[in-house]
């Protein structure tokens, strides 16, 4: 669906990177070795971005680091289309609200990085969830959103030490029964 929209694959790779998770940053030789492209064709992009307001730049030593700019007017719309585009919001639909006792739902690997891939890696948080329920849930899921599902759980006692082993930048927080 975005690619018929976006028709430059290094934008679109950009975008899932630091529009997925805004606490993302990279720099152009990262980003670079991390995509596969060529250096001038990611650094026309990331201009055009930093020039429409879309992304901010910082300088650390030598390298000029970029980041999504969270202010942008159009941040949030931006976000909520690669959520869908990668059928997150399928994912709440389908497994979320359909399991009672779901205390959070954290996004982990590739995706939180802001690297496409085929597999969703997904930890849900709460007490008492019946595994075999879930398993058919995320069978479901997995259909609809053409992607595999790799999943972990935890307890609301355990995830506590799961993320203090995580950065911000490898864990997003998807959904919370909180308020």
């Amino acid at each position: 669906m975005l690619e018929t929209l976006i028709t430059s694959k290094t934008r679109i790779k950009l975008l899932m990177k630091f529009f997925i998770n805004a606490n993302s940053e990279s720099y152009l030789r990262n980003l670079e070795s991390e995509f596969g492209d060529s250096t001038n064709g990611i650094r026309l992009e990331l201009n055009k971005f930093e020039h429409a307001g879309m992304l901010n730049s910082e300088f650390k030593g030598n390298k000029k680091f970029f980041k999504a700019n969270t202010n942008h007017p159009l941040f949030p719309e931006i976000h909520n289309i690669l959520l869908k585009h990668i059928g997150l919001d399928q994912i709440i639909d389908q497994i979320v609200h359909k399991i009672g006792s779901l205390s959070k739902v954290y996004l982990v690997g590739d995706f939180a990085k802001g690297k496409d891939s085929n597999i969703i890696d997904l930890v849900f948080v709460g007490d008492n969830i019946k595994k075999s329920y879930l398993l058919k849930l995320i069978s479901k899921a997995e259909k609809i959103v053409k992607r595999k599902i790799r999943y972990l759980l935890f307890s609301c006692d355990e995830i506590g030490a799961f993320l203090a082993e995580k950065n911000e930048m490898d864990c997003i927080l998807l959904w919370s029964n909180e308020a």
